[in-house]
């Protein structure tokens, strides 16, 4: 699998005539299984970035190109994960999952199996007929991974997924997120607003800058798994982004 983001910007038309620069120039070249983090202001074009990724935004100029195919739509070979888990409260766990595959004209039969698969790898099999709000928030959330992993997608994309979860949940959720992807072999490119769990997840950071949003610099941590957020290097990683992100062409106050 190849991923690249080549020359991105992008543009909106603000009160119907002020152009305000969202991304200026991005570019990104996408290892096959790689952790990229994502880290930025509020206002800097993550989610912007993601959506361009996704197929569910256009670039003003610029393009997306994964396996040789410019994304101009989405593409069953990108998986999207929203903050808001966007499950449906009528369906049930197994039905939720299953719904990517509906749409793909997967039949019955197979749909199960496969959602039975996910369920099993994640801890979630005895949720399966369960609903929605029977279900914790990093629970839900659990439920959403799960989703965007039946489609077999070749790259998950997590804008702030564990954003709105309390420390203790958002913790628990990091270390089964690497187990998931460890499993599964999947690129990972997730959005977040937290340098800890940037640190403690990413095989490379990418900081932007706040609008227009601009690389300002690709951080490799190169600590192995499972990393030790008390430890001196885990530590020293942390500052040196907190460091950077201080810098006034990096600032993300």
């Amino acid at each position: 699998m190849t991923l690249t983001i080549e020359h991105l910007s992008k543009q909106f038309v603000k009160n119907g005539k002020e152009n305000v620069e969202a991304l200026l120039n991005i570019s990104i070249d996408v290892r096959d299984e790689e952790f990229i983090c994502i880290l930025g202001p509020s206002g800097c074009g993550k989610t912007t970035l993601l959506r361009i990724i996704a197929g569910l935004d256009h670039p003003t100029s610029g393009r997306v190109v994964i396996d040789g195919t410019v994304i101009d739509s989405p593409n069953r070979k990108l998986g999207m994960i929203f903050q808001d888990y966007s499950l449906y409260p009528w369906r049930t766990v197994n039905e939720n999952i299953a719904f990517g595959l509906e749409l793909q004209g997967v039949p019955k039969e197979q749909r199960a199996a496969i959602v039975q698969k996910y369920l099993e790898l994640t801890g979630l099999a005895e949720f399966g007929t369960s609903y929605p709000y029977e279900l914790s928030g990093g629970m839900r959330q659990r439920v959403a991974v799960v989703r965007a992993l039946a489609i077999d997608p070749k790259v998950l994309l997590m804008d702030e997924p564990f954003g709105a979860l309390d420390a203790q949940t958002r913790n628990k959720l990091q270390y089964d997120l690497l187990d998931i992807w460890g499993k599964t072999k999947k690129t990972v490119l997730f959005v977040t607003h937290s340098v800890d769990e940037a640190v403690f997840l990413a095989d490379r950071i990418i900081v932007l800058t706040p609008r227009p949003g601009m690389i300002c610099e690709t951080i490799l941590i190169d600590l192995p798994r499972p990393r030790d957020r008390t430890s001196i290097e885990f530590a020293k990683f942390r500052r040196h982004v907190l460091d950077l992100i201080n810098q006034p062409k990096c600032s993300l106050s």
